[in-house]
């Protein structure tokens, strides 16, 4: 837009946005000065008729912005409550300050590893200056709304499927950064972007699901074979100390006895020892 190219050129010799607005507030000149002093004279002289058409109300979450013979009036707006305008020559534009939400519709974006995603979110932002988001853009809302839609797919083109499954707090705080920079001229603050939902398509869904489960079973199989490496192990080192002491092994024999007649079976097998039985069998 023209005023944009305008306040970046001043900006580029040093001049700020405040300085660029008191431009415009600048004199009305010669020929304004005389229809504003005619106007005011006629108020004046029909003041019981045209007090109505000057006394302007405006909300506490709005404020006015008033243009006299097309100049804005002041570098503040007015508001909130009670205002006076000059009939004939005054025009005024009422700005909402409540911060305003609206969702980003769903877009097909094409990652950097060449996958197409549709991703939708919801942007959060408010009026920071009236005067600005008057004067120097036609729409602030269907700017900044349009504004949200190609810089989401810009910020989501450099990034590939993973980062965007796993990093969607750094993505929204990126669009957030770029938005309010961009809209910063327009006097609108973005306070907030979420990313709402990412669709993947359904091929890639069955992919990544027997991908998923693939590395759950080759995990399971390895935890498995940990489980009966460390048994043996154990058992191992459990016989040795059998050997090296055979009441041990009696006490076992005792220790599972408890461990039957605790679950309440019928049948209880008695092991003996091999030694009992030599006689018998030599016989």
């Amino acid at each position: 837009m023209e005023m944009e190219d305008q306040v970046e050129s001043q900006k580029r010799r040093g001049i700020s946005k405040d300085d660029l607005i008191s431009e415009r507030t600048g004199s009305l000149g010669c020929i304004g000065w005389v229809i504003v002093i005619l106007s005011g004279i006629f108020t004046t002289l029909l003041f019981p008729i045209t007090i109505w058409f000057c006394l302007k109300i405006v909300q506490e979450y709005e404020r006015a912005v008033i243009f006299r013979l097309g100049r804005i009036t002041d570098r503040k707006a007015k508001g909130p409550g009670i205002f006076f305008v000059l009939p004939c020559t005054d025009s005024f534009v009422k700005v909402d300050l409540r911060t305003v939400s609206f969702d980003i519709p769903p877009q097909e974006i094409l990652t950097k590893d060449s996958v197409t995603v549709s991703v939708d979110g919801v942007v959060y932002f408010r009026v920071s200056d009236p005067i600005a988001s008057v004067a120097n853009v036609s729409n602030a809302d269907f700017s900044t709304r349009l504004l949200a839609q190609t810089t989401l797919r810009n910020v989501l083109g450099t990034k590939n499927l993973a980062e965007l499954l796993s990093d969607r707090e750094g993505i929204a705080h990126s669009m957030q950064f770029n938005l309010d920079e961009a809209t910063d001229n327009w006097g609108i603050k973005v306070e907030r972007v979420e990313i709402k939902d990412v669709k993947l398509p359904h091929q890639l869904q069955r992919a990544m699901a027997a991908e998923a489960e693939a590395s759950r079973e080759a995990r399971a199989k390895v935890i498995a074979a940990e489980g009966e490496m460390n048994a043996s192990r154990a058992l191992k080192e459990a016989s040795l100390i059998i050997a090296e002491s055979p009441s041990a092994l009696q006490l076992r024999y005792l220790q599972t006895l408890s461990t039957i007649a605790s679950e309440k079976n019928s049948t209880i097998i008695f092991p003996l020892p091999m030694d009992m039985l030599t006689p018998f069998m030599r016989k």
